[in-house]
């Protein structure tokens, strides 16, 4: 059977020379065998997906500035070693590891089933939320919609919920932004720089280590141990050596690990900052997902103990859904006024339609979030059912919340699998994405934002692809490789 043509995307001459980087081995005279491991390297490690098309030969051979020849001979070695198909006429694209000497049939965009977001569907009560919205936007047509610091009605909702959870805020102690992204940006940019470090737990969110990196910044992680949770002592020990600018946590329903600190954690960790002064972004994109009861019945949030070295973000996100691409950033009113001067660099502010939608969905007395905690519930148990029975050998512990499971494998196998995965048709996060260098290669973490049926079909798949791993032997890659 002829290799069917991907439709993943294409990645450029220049993009694929940045992703290389310094891929000649020192001292060999094997330019081809070299760029071929590179190359195979970025599959293993997830930074080229299965699928991808790949430059042309001419077009890669002046980016890397080598002849057509080293590029053909690469290209014939990963041909011959399964990982790129090629076809006359449609170029070359990744295949599969693994696959010497087999027809690589990649699945359709309609099968695959992408377990690497952890984002459920809009909540219900979204599209009476948007008609309220429709009517209430008459009053804001006459201004000029530019709206920096975000509407006031919803930043008052939002205060209002803080207060609610044991975190009194006022409405000029938040600023709305365009995700919990946007805001980790903005405050990243405004208090670390170019080679300040970053303290961040290991493992963590993969976009905050990207977002570090961009900055130009140095993350230095603290291991987070998925049965016992945060290390304070060795928190303590870091933020005295390595002096970080800031640090980064995820306090409630730790991505990935789901993990959440009590009360007494917390009170230690924001003693432990204030004794570095050091300032603190708490991520609580997730916090609204206990699955045990109302996050107001739950320890009060770490900026309630960290004062104002704790700066909170937040996003509608997980709660309600992406789509809106809200968030915000709750912070004392002098970091508030520093954020929106140097938010004129970046953009001028938020929708106002979309703030207004998320303004009466947080006006319904919680009945829409109740309703998303029961689903995400009935999914958990779906998913560690799935798992009991397709891939009875990993083992996880069911967290009090968030939306994902952090598996540990029965061996060092996470990139591996998730490439063979790929051709099973499920896409998932290897381990070594949430790493700051990599590694967590017994770990994969599985989101259960999908309905039933899917996380059943999924795993049955991953099953299959794990035991097609754990037949293969790993392919050897180079010991040097670039971190960036």
């Amino acid at each position: 059977m002829e290799p069917l043509i991907p439709l993943t995307g294409r990645v450029s001459g220049s993009k694929l020379a940045i992703l290389l980087g310094s891929w000649r081995q020192s001292g060999s005279r094997h330019g081809a065998a070299d760029l071929a491991a590179a190359v195979e390297l970025l599959v293993l490690d997830g930074r080229l997906p299965l699928g991808t098309k790949l430059p042309a030969e001419r077009e890669l051979a002046d980016a890397l500035e080598v002849s057509r020849t080293l590029i053909g001979a690469a290209l014939d070695k990963l041909r011959a070693d399964g990982l790129v198909a090629s076809r006359r006429g449609a170029g070359s694209w990744i295949a599969s590891p693994g696959g010497r000497g087999r027809d690589t049939i990649l699945p359709s965009g309609e099968d695959l089933i992408d377990l690497a977001q952890a984002c459920p569907p809009a909540i219900p009560g979204l599209v009476p939320a948007v008609d309220a919205a429709r009517k209430a936007l008459v009053d804001h047509l006459g201004e000029n919609g530019y709206h920096v610091r975000g509407l006031r009605i919803l930043r008052e909702r939002i205060a209002r919920r803080y207060t609610e959870r044991g975190l009194p805020t006022n409405a000029d102690q938040v600023m709305i932004t365009n995700g919990a992204h946007h805001a980790f940006v903005q405050v990243l940019r405004m208090l670390a720089g170019p080679g300040d470090r970053v303290l961040v737990e290991q493992p963590t969110y993969p976009n905050a280590l990207e977002a570090i990196s961009a900055a130009h910044a140095i993350p230095v992680p603290v291991p987070l141990d998925p049965a016992t949770g945060w290390d304070i002592v060795g928190i303590e020990a870091a933020l005295r050596q390595s002096a970080p600018r800031l640090a980064y946590f995820v306090a409630d329903f730790q991505n990935p690990t789901g993990l959440r600190m009590d009360a007494v954690g917390r009170e230690r960790l924001a003693s432990a900052l204030s004794r570095a002064r050091t300032p603190a972004i708490i991520d609580e994109t997730l916090v609204e997902l206990d699955l045990e009861g109302d996050p107001a019945d739950g320890p009060p949030p770490l900026g309630a103990f960290a004062g104002d070295l704790g700066i909170t973000i937040g996003s509608a996100s997980k709660s309600h859904w992406a789509g809106l691409r809200l968030g915000w950033i709750r912070a004392s009113e002098d970091v508030i006024g520093r954020l929106i001067a140097a938010r004129f660099a970046v953009d001028l502010g938020s929708p106002v339609f979309e703030q207004l939608v998320l303004a009466e969905l947080l006006d319904d007395g919680g009945a829409a979030l109740a309703h998303r905690r029961e689903e995400a519930l009935a999914l958990r148990d779906a998913l560690t059912g799935a798992l009991n029975w397709y891939c009875p050998e990993w083992t996880f512990t069911v967290p009090p919340g968030g939306l994902s499971l952090w598996c540990r494998l029965p061996e060092p196998m996470s990139t591996r699998l998730a490439v063979a995965a790929a051709g099973h048709g499920v896409q998932v996060a290897p381990g070594s994405r949430f790493g700051v260098h990599g590694g967590l290669e017994r770990w994969l973490r599985l989101p259960y934002s999908l309905p039933a049926d899917r996380l059943f079909e999924a795993v049955r798949r991953l099953g299959v692809a794990a035991a097609s791993v754990a037949a293969t032997p790993a392919t050897a890659a180079p010991v040097a490789m670039q971190v960036t």
